[in-house]
């Protein structure tokens, strides 16, 4: 069977590509976390956001986003935020950031957020597969809101990782 305009085939999503975002002005706070303590991060993170961009008359452009720095290991090296159309003032943790532009390699998972180990595992393969080298920079942008109720099946987050030239 061919995958053609008439024929529906997979999530195109769901499948690795690289594609060049322009850098995006981002309000975020930065921390040096252990694994364990990431959900109280991103929690106190987007309280921060939400009181800081709502004082300052930003709205987010984006959803949620966390970037991550360099390896994984004990401690996590990232930043936790949204897209923004003007820079804003720093203010109880929140200063003002960027999302890279340049050639990344993404593609969306389908599940909970316990599968985004696996998923940025089976990313990295792909790009070595392509004979290409990851860069320092990865981010998930969390592109279904998580509520208590919810199937985690229904969760989608986008996963970008930055290429090494």
């Amino acid at each position: 069977m061919t995958n053609d305009a008439t024929t529906p085939g997979p999530d195109p999503e769901t499948r690795p590509r690289l594609v060049d975002p322009e850098p995006v002005t981002t309000a975020v706070v930065r921390g040096t976390v252990a694994p364990a303590e990431l959900r109280g991060f991103f929690d106190g993170a987007f309280g921060a956001l939400g009181r800081v961009l709502h004082e300052q008359e930003i709205a987010p452009e984006s959803a949620a986003f966390g970037l991550y720095r360099g390896a994984t290991g004990e401690k996590l090296d990232l930043e936790v935020g949204f897209a923004v159309g003007r820079e804003v003032r720093g203010e109880d943790g929140v200063v003002p950031g960027r999302l890279p532009g340049g050639r990344v390699a993404r593609v969306t998972h389908r599940g909970g957020f316990d599968g985004l180990g696996a998923a940025w595992e089976s990313l990295a393969g792909w790009i070595r597969e392509q004979g290409l080298r990851p860069g320092e920079l990865r981010w998930e942008v969390y592109v279904t809101r998580p509520t208590p109720d919810m199937d985690p099946r229904d969760l989608r987050t986008e996963l970008n990782w930055t290429l090494a030239d």
